[in-house]
């Protein structure tokens, strides 16, 4: 059964100085690394039980907002620690290899963080980074079932004669939402420009409707935000259209943080299949030896899986590296080479998070697949993770670039 929270019992926070939350300060990229570590050890203990059982992660989240890593990307005019996308990447990696349901629900976060670094105006960063660096969360509102394709948006921004906005549409797949203090929601005005309304979940016609019922991710609550009539302030409301009309690096960090992900499940399965033959597999009975760790069969798979997980790491940091260098010198070509970099890392982790999450059963034995164990959480993570975008068109745009210089598209999925 689905549960419906309608928020619609006020119109959102004042435009002045931000109420400060609870939220630690993270100073610079090596405390990011080590509170991303140790939240990682501490969400890793109740994920098997959570996803199981769908026990949404409200404690964990706000852990994960009080610890300040939510706010790490903010500028350092603005009080954060503006870590380098490397680190980002690892710190989403981390959580994803703890548990990749958690570690979903801030990547549209930091993509919406990353919006206002691009297109707001002064006082919009002002208040909008305030609100992360209290440890407030963005969710998003972003993808539509039943359109022609993922780009046709056909929630309306329409304009009232005072300059404020009221915001109609129906949104699919909201990752966050459901624990969000704000919904970035992705919607088209009048002349069909796009743009990101941020938008308080208290506001008045607002519904976040948890009927999320995804095979892997399960505690994602990657639901329906509805949107009747909902007032949104003029000064809510950034240009998302012209982050595409030169150089951009949009869709490079929002698919470097998927590939991360990716490449988190993958290393989490890859431990998991390990204890497991280390503590419980029997050796097979020709094999000849005592454990199942000392079969050559099984120490030869798993040494291919390694190859396959430090090949996925290792992708993810060279484009990580490309983003940031692309950051410090924006260009046509610096995107591009980001866009590409990255796109091959997205490829290779998808297939990496499938493989190595599937043969785990195959290294671990019957016992494996008891139900009651779990152990298939890591498959169906991954394999509903990586149904996002497909690998195919990634692999396309890094062809035509390599053969033909072709520069990829500017769309904001690669």
């Amino acid at each position: 059964m689905s549960t419906q929270i309608s928020e619609e019992t006020g119109a959102g926070l004042p435009a002045k100085t931000p109420v400060r939350g609870t939220a630690a300060v993270i100073a610079d990229d090596a405390e990011a690394l080590a509170v991303a570590a140790a939240l990682a050890d501490a969400f890793r203990a109740g994920a098997t039980g959570r996803d199981a059982e769908r026990r949404l992660p409200r404690a964990e989240l706000d852990r994960l907002s009080a610890s300040g890593l939510l706010a790490v990307t903010v500028p350092a005019e603005h009080g954060g620690a503006d870590v380098t996308q490397e680190t980002l990447a690892e710190i989403f990696r981390l959580l994803a290899s703890a548990d990749a349901s958690l570690a979903q629900i801030p990547q549209s976060h930091f993509v919406y963080v990353n919006v206002i670094r691009r297109q707001g105006t002064p006082e919009q960063r002002a208040f909008l980074f305030g609100e992360v660096l209290a440890g407030r969360r963005f969710g998003n509102a972003q993808s539509e079932a039943g359109t022609k394709h993922v780009q046709d948006i056909r929630t309306r921004l329409e304009r009232r004669p005072d300059g404020s906005y009221v915001l109609t549409g129906v949104k699919h797949y909201s990752t966050g939402a459901l624990f969000a203090d704000w919904i970035p929601v992705l919607a088209r005005t009048e002349d069909d420009d796009l743009h990101v309304a941020y938008v308080p979940r208290d506001a008045g016609g607002l519904e976040v409707v948890d009927d999320w019922d995804g095979m892997g991710q399960r505690t994602t609550a990657s639901g329906t935000v509805r949107l009747d009539a909902v007032p949104v302030p003029a000064d809510r409301v950034l240009p998302h259209h012209l982050t595409f009309r030169g150089p951009q690096l949009h869709g490079a960090v929002a698919q470097l943080l998927h590939a991360a992900i990716d490449a988190g499940i993958a290393a989490g399965a890859l431990a998991e299949a390990v204890d497991f033959v280390r503590t419980k597999s029997r050796p097979w009975f020709e094999s000849g030896v005592d454990t199942a760790a000392e079969d050559p069969l099984l120490i030869q798979r798993f040494g291919e899986l390694a190859v396959q997980v430090r090949a996925t790491e290792a992708l993810l940091g060279a484009a990580a590296r490309a983003v940031d260098t692309a950051r410090a010198g924006l260009t046509e070509e610096s995107a591009a080479e980001a866009s590409v970099a990255v796109a091959a890392a997205k490829a290779h982790a998808a297939a990496t998070a499938v493989e190595v999450s599937s043969a785990l059963f195959e290294v671990s034995g019957t016992r494996s697949a008891l139900n009651s164990l779990n152990l298939h959480r890591h498959w169906r993570d991954a394999r509903t993770h990586t149904l996002h975008d497909p690998a195919r068109w990634k692999i396309q745009h890094i062809g035509r670039y390599v053969l033909n210089g072709t520069l990829p598209p500017r769309h904001g999925l690669l």
